[in-house]
């Protein structure tokens, strides 16, 4: 089967132009402490994917249907209603760190967050890094 036709891929979009445009205020606060966190965890170099999501390192992924395709291996998206931050391939196997980060809620790949005060960066990148060491064990992580 041939690669899939994701929706969301990297763009040529700047990251910092991208950012310069987030509002309100605060928001991009916490998108550019986001940005600085996602740096210095990863080690990658940051890559818009899609309009919106500022992405670090990639995989490539080939399921047992045949499907397969490239997507960023972590990442966040300053949303209107909360910051989305991207685990892949997910958290189930999270919940012992998710338990010490704060206030959020919870998606499939997705955890969703208010405001960064409300959680405590530590934790996250110690779940970024998790996070990253699993993606790793499933399909090779790269940089973006």
């Amino acid at each position: 089967m041939a690669r899939s036709e994701n929706k969301t891929v990297p763009t040529g979009q700047s990251v910092e132009s991208f950012l310069l445009t987030v509002q309100p205020a605060k928001k991009a606060d916490d998108a550019r402490a986001l940005n600085t966190l996602f740096r210095q965890t990863t080690g990658f170099e940051p890559v818009m994917w899609g309009p919106s999501i500022v992405g670090y390192g990639r995989y490539h992924y080939r399921y047992k249907s045949g499907r397969e395709g490239e997507f960023l291996a972590t990442g966040f998206s300053p949303r209107k209603t909360a910051l989305s931050i991207y685990i892949m391939p997910g958290y189930a196997d999270f919940g012992d760190i998710l338990s010490r980060l704060g206030k959020h809620k919870l998606g499939k790949s997705c955890l969703y967050v208010n405001k960064l005060a409300d959680i405590d960066m530590d934790v996250l990148s110690e779940l970024i890094r998790a996070g990253l060491k699993d993606l790793n064990g499933h399909w090779p992580v790269k940089p973006t």
